[in-house]
Formats: structure tokens, sequence, C-alpha cells
């Protein structure tokens, strides 16, 4: 038998001592005392319920993977051009491969870096791949209105930084970085390399977005609340054409591999460093048997016992009731007789 409470066992003994003191004090001065026990058992079996009573069962092989994965993800507007499955936007397919890469990667840490006309972490390096999955739902192309242009290489700075705060924290985990964009170059300025941080890179890859004939862009708000109107140029919808040969750049400056995505095509992902990847927990991890359902079925027929009781209570006090109404009429129908009996008299 084994525990796991859901909190301290000394908060959790506090916790129920305040309700028991005043039970054990009806049960010894007040009547009801089988009612005052019964709601003792129920403290008792609350308490035991919190405890998560149960049996260590068996083991299994878990593989993790210790690599430090950092997501370099476009957000210009040009990420929601119309032009992937068809017509749905870029970032729909950037969002079906990030959920790939943390299915890849079990037990890896991750990190989201956004870029547009500036660069954002948008988390830091952390174990929830559920935080990463829905910094991304709620991520935002730019605002339309705002945009000025913008530079794919914009993210260089805070990805080297962010790549070498993590090597001096864990130097012994594998680092790997996924660069996900159009290569869209929209700022006059040339694009700023990532070349100082291939050096902190064991991994990863570019993953290209779009067609070279282009699709049009919806206009952004911020809200994601983007309506029917396109962004126009010259009177006609804007196109936003896939640029691959400065993603092939970037992949050449980081030492990783471009790969061009598509909707009928499988995305694939490279191996994570062989040095970093192994079974967690010397190997195995243990499951255990959860017995806490049993205190609260326990708990669940003593309370239908407890309003069973109230209800006879309610039942009995009622019909009392009754019968004190029915008798007293009839009793001042007596007193009067009698009184004008007396006065006849």
């Amino acid at each position: 038998m084994i525990f796991q409470p859901v909190l301290h066992p000394i908060l959790l003994a506090l916790l129920c001592a305040a309700p028991a003191f005043f039970v054990v004090r009806a049960l010894v001065t007040g009547p009801s005392r089988a009612l005052w026990v019964l709601r003792l058992g129920m403290i008792v079996v609350v308490f035991a319920m919190l405890l998560r009573p149960g049996i260590p069962g068996g083991t299994s092989r878990s593989l993790a993977t210790d690599t430090d994965v950092v997501i370099v993800v476009d957000t210009t507007a040009s990420i929601v051009a119309e032009d992937w499955a068809g017509d749905r936007p870029r970032i729909d397919g950037v969002r079906d491969d990030v959920q790939a890469v943390v299915d890849e990667y079990p037990g890896a840490r991750f990190a989201l870096i956004s870029f547009d006309a500036a660069a954002q972490l948008r988390l830091p390096l952390t174990t929830d791949a559920t935080a990463l999955i829905s910094s991304l739902d709620v991520m935002r192309p730019e605002v339309t209105d705002q945009s000025r242009g913008s530079s794919i290489g914009i993210a260089n700075r805070m990805l080297g930084d962010t790549l070498s705060a993590a090597a001096k924290a864990s130097p012994e985990r594998a680092r790997m970085v996924f660069y996900l964009g159009d290569g869209e170059q929209t700022a006059s300025s040339e694009p700023e390399s990532f070349a100082s941080s291939a050096k902190y890179v064991d991994g990863g890859m570019v993953l290209g977005y779009g067609t070279t004939q282009g699709g049009p862009m919806r206009k952004t708000t911020g809200q994601g609340n983007e309506g029917d109107d396109y962004i126009e140029y010259q009177g006609q919808p804007a196109m936003s054409v896939l640029d691959e040969d400065n993603l092939r750049r970037v992949s050449e400056q980081l030492g990783v591999e471009y790969q061009l995505r598509s909707a009928d095509a499988a995305i694939d992902l490279p191996e994570a460093p062989t040095s970093t990847t192994d079974y967690a927990a010397s190997g195995e991890v243990g499951n255990v048997i959860e017995l806490y359902w049993i205190a609260a079925l326990v708990l669940i027929a003593l309370l239908a016992v407890e309003v069973a009781l109230a209800t006879a209570s309610v039942v009995r006090l009622r019909g009392v009731a009754r019968i004190r109404q029915a008798r007293t009429p009839r009793a001042r129908t007596k007193q009067t007789r009698m009184r004008q009996s007396g006065e006849a008299r």
C-alpha cells in the first residue's frame, strides 16, 4: 500500500481536524449520537480519500529525450496566406507540424519564439508541452495596419541568447532548433544571419510553408477575428510567395536541413541526438492502481444514509404539524362551548 496525498499529510490533518472537533463535541454532549457518529465517519473517509491510497502495479519503460528544442515561428501577415491544403492559412500547417515535433521528442524541453517586426520569447524552456501548444493556439499574426515590413532573421539575437543560456544551464543536454516560415523578406535591409547560433545547435530543421504561386492574405487585427477583407496591392489582392532560397540560407547558417512542407506529405523529422535519448528513471516508470474510489463509494453511501435520515425527520415533523393543526380547532370549539354554557347558567 502506498499513498499519494493531494496535499501534505499534515495539512490534510489540519483541514479535517476542525470539523472533527465540532462533531466529536456534539457526539459527547448532544442528542442523536448515531447521527454524529455517521458524520464523524464521513470526515474519516474524506481524509482517507485525499490521501490517495494505492497499490504498486506493473512497470513500463518510458522513452525520454534529454534535449532542448527551440521553435522559431514566423508570425508576419504572410503566415496567414491562404495556400496551405488549397485555401487554408499557412499557420494551420505550422500548428500541425509543431504538434508533430512535440510528439516526436517526448520528455524534451520546449521554447517558443515568434517574430514579425520584432522577436518575442513566447515560452521559455519547459517540459510542459501542453503550454507550448496552448501558446501556439492563441498566437496571432501581426496587425495588418501596423505592419511596416519584417525581416526573416530578426529573431537571430533572441535565438542565440536562448541557446546560450540553455547551454550554460545544462551543458550535458543537446539542443535542436526548428525554424518555421515562408522566407518572405519584406524589410528593405538584408536578413540577419543565424550563424552565431550554429555552435549551440545539435540538430533541427528549417520548415518552409507556401507556394511559388502565392496566396492571398486576410487583414488581421491581432484579436483573432479576421474579417473577409484581403490585403490589397495596387487594387488587387496582395499575394505572399514562398522564398525557398532565403529558407535554405537560414538552414545553412544553422547547420540543419531544409524541408518544404505541404499538407499532403507527412513531416520527416530528424532523430534526436542519440547521446541524449534514453529510458527515463533507470529505465522504468512505476504504475499505481488507485484505491481512492473505494473511499468515494463509502462516502456516497454515508451521504445517502444522511439524506434518508434527514428525509425521515422532515416527514415526521410534517406529520406532527398536521396533527397539531387538526387538534387545535377542536380544542378551541370545546372551550367556546364550555364558556357559552357557563354564561347560560
